[in-house]
């Protein structure tokens, strides 16, 4: 956990400053080939991830180049997809 806590903190900022526009797409992780062992405990699940796709913030999924943020309201991501399914449900 220690490891992640370093990248955080020394490459957050160039991971979000990334720009869609002008990244070299081929240097960008295709989401579809991360592979998760739902064996680990979460916090090792998450560090796999990491270790994965190199840049949560841009990646690929296929062709297209995915660039995703966060605003800050005090709910987790889960939470707000958890949010989102439910209303396409009913």
């Amino acid at each position: 956990m220690e490891d992640i806590e370093k990248l955080m903190k020394s490459d957050l900022a160039q991971m979000k400053a990334v720009d869609v526009r002008t990244v070299d797409r081929e240097s960008l992780m295709d989401i579809r080939k991360i592979q998760m062992d739902k064996n680990l405990p979460r916090c090792e699940q998450f560090a796999d991830f990491l270790k994965q796709v190199k840049n949560p913030y841009c990646y690929r999924c296929g062709k297209v180049v995915v660039k995703v943020s966060f605003a800050d309201t005090g709910m987790t991501l889960e939470e707000r997809l958890e949010h989102y399914l439910g209303s396409l449900s009913g």
